[in-house]
């Protein structure tokens, strides 16, 4: 019971589907490229509070500070996640996605902890000012590529797919 298949209406019907589904990778490219606002909000955000514990807090003003720290980087989120128009059911997070977060938090955190261990010899809130300005620029500039490389990787899934039909 097989039906007879029309190449050219095949190719017709995958084009019509193909459309909508670059516009979405279009939104979704020019979402996480949508201006460098939260980059620069959450690295003042970091500098604030790096530059806060330079101070020398209690225990307890450490975990203040940092659920506050934590607190206003949810609230970045929620705010810049609203802005947002694109609402996916499913979100399409690649590997690279994955390996640029983890990759970012290796860099962001590796460079607070050597930048510390060099001002330590410093005064301390001297220190600390050097410390959160290197770090926030560390972030600054590893957050630009590495959001491109990981969300210019949405677009490549179906280009082989698209190729092969093609040649046909």
């Amino acid at each position: 019971m097989s039906t007879p298949v029309d190449a050219e209406q095949a190719w017709k019907d995958l084009q019509r589907i193909r459309v909508p589904q670059e516009r979405v990778y279009d939104e979704v490219e020019r979402s996480a490229s949508g201006g460098p606002g939260a980059t620069y909000a959450t690295a003042a955000i970091m500098w604030v509070f790096l530059a806060g514990l330079g101070l020398d807090p209690p225990k307890w003003g450490v975990w203040l500070a940092l659920a506050v720290y934590l607190t206003v980087l949810g609230a970045l989120a929620r705010t810049y996640n609203r802005r947002s128009r694109m609402r996916l059911h499913h979100s399409r997070c690649s590997w690279r996605m994955f390996a640029t977060f983890v990759a970012g938090a290796v860099v962001t955190g590796g460079t607070i902890v050597l930048s510390g261990r060099m001002v330590e010899s410093l005064k301390p809130m001297s220190g600390s000012l050097i410390q959160a300005t290197v770090s926030a620029a560390v972030f600054v500039l590893f957050v630009g590529p590495a959001g491109r490389w990981a969300v210019g990787s949405l677009r490549g899934r179906g280009e082989p797919a698209a190729r092969v039909g093609a040649g046909r």
